[in-house]
């Protein structure tokens, strides 16, 4: 009996082996990628190998074979997709509950959406659908704010080829503090700030090399409740204020390098900050800032410099808040008298000592330029200029044929001092 039952378990277990690498052979052969199609690896219990995006794509989405996918879960890198099939919309059905995405222009910190629901359906090689993204719990109810509360919703549309999907994501206006409750829930500003306007947003995205462009809608957008007035009466720690109006040569050259609409947007600047995300995203990190004299301001002030999504949205409220509370010119001047120049040291007036031996409301033009073109990378400028002789000769020039506001004459004598500059570099 006991050598029968052995036989009986033996040859199950071998039935069941046969059946595994018999689905696992039927699944590369179906999904195995024809030549020059997108492949991705996947993964079938301990045996991994590559199928065919597009072609995995559309048996997934084909109305004879999705609705066995129903009831189905699948593990991913963002979260486990929970899948359903609509009968009478065709639809095909995913729910993710935490589901996140690593966007790596906003930092190594992936966003997080507490729960997403998304619809799929496919005619020929192209894709369409709807999406919903609710926050966590009753943000609104917690905060006093109703607008917090409730779900962002959208459409999005696809085109899928043999090598590519090119999507195309339409989110509807919608409260801008409920996009803070969707996107960062945790932000402790939430619970104090009274945050007002609308954000809708178009979304491309290429994949599979992650091509993405943005452009957002925002109307009515203020922020109040953060406290940044207490900024008029501060003092700086990195010595004694510096004092430069918005017409002397170091404040000038600054704007030239940072920031060269900061008189004319409120506080952030979407096309810079579209044309940074979409450098980030392509090469994967943070390459290129977007940020804002204002932004740069409350990271310095309050924020900090995490490289982190929720760092970036705080730092974007507080930038907000700064613009109606403290104006331009005291931002301007914080800026400048907080600013750092290499090392420990900050500060414009410390900066145009150190350097240059003088006071930065007398520094030359060509030095008040040379100084502003250390403020994209300030340590590295100056080991650059201790080991050469010279920080980026590029950006310097840049920042000098930058400056606005000035004469014909005067343009003409920076640059002849910006092609003559030779200044020692500090000990």
């Amino acid at each position: 009996m006991k050598k029968t039952l052995r036989f009986v378990l033996l040859g199950l277990l071998a039935l069941g082996l046969t059946a595994f690498f018999a689905l696992v052979l039927i699944v590369r052969l179906v999904l195995a990628p024809a030549s020059g199609e997108w492949a991705a690896p996947i993964a079938l219990g301990p045996l991994r190998f590559e199928v065919g995006v597009p072609t995995t794509i559309r048996l997934a989405t084909s109305s004879w074979f999705a609705p066995h996918l129903a009831g189905r879960s699948i593990a991913t890198d963002h979260g486990t997709l929970q899948l359903g099939w609509n009968e009478a919309g065709q639809n095909l059905e995913l729910h993710c509950a935490p589901c996140s995405v690593n966007v790596p222009a906003l930092g190594a910190q992936p966003v997080r959406v507490a729960k997403l629901f998304a619809t799929v359906r496919r005619d020929g090689n192209l894709l369409a659908g709807r999406f919903e993204a609710q926050p966590e719990g009753a943000e609104g109810a917690e905060t006093g704010n109703p607008a917090m509360s409730g779900a962002l919703k959208g459409r999005w549309d696809g085109r899928l080829t043999q090598q590519a999907l090119h999507l195309t994501l339409d989110a509807d206006d919608a409260p801008i503090a409920r996009w803070y409750a969707v996107m960062v829930p945790t932000l402790p500003e939430l619970k104090q700030a009274r945050i007002a306007g609308t954000l809708g947003l178009r979304a491309q995205l290429g994949l599979p090399e992650g091509a993405l462009a943005l452009q957002p809608r925002i109307a009515g957008f203020s922020v109040d409740g953060l406290g940044s007035e207490a900024l008029l009466g501060a003092r700086s720690s990195c010595g004694p204020s510096a004092k430069l109006t918005k017409d002397s040569w170091l404040a000038r050259a600054v704007i030239s390098a940072e920031d060269q609409r900061f008189f004319t947007h409120p506080g952030y600047d979407l096309e810079e900050l579209g044309a940074a995300l979409a450098a980030n995203q392509k090469r994967g990190g943070i390459e290129r800032g977007g940020s804002t004299l204002t932004q740069q301001l409350a990271k310095l002030a309050i924020t900090g410099s995490e490289r982190s999504g929720e760092r970036k949205l705080r730092e974007l409220l507080y930038a907000v808040e700064m613009e109606q509370t403290l104006g331009k010119a005291r931002i301007l001047q914080l800026y400048l008298d907080n600013a750092p120049w290499g090392g420990a040291l900050c500060g414009a007036e410390a900066a145009a000592k150190r350097y240059f031996n003088r006071s930065a409301r007398t520094l030359e033009p060509a030095q008040a330029a040379w100084l502003a073109a250390m403020l994209h990378k300030p340590s590295a400028e100056l080991a650059q200029w201790q080991s050469t002789g010279s920080i980026d000769a590029a950006r310097f020039k840049r920042v000098a044929e930058g400056i606005r506001g000035i004469s014909r004459a005067q343009r003409d004598t920076l640059l002849k001092g910006v092609a003559a500059a030779r200044f020692a570099a500090p000990p």
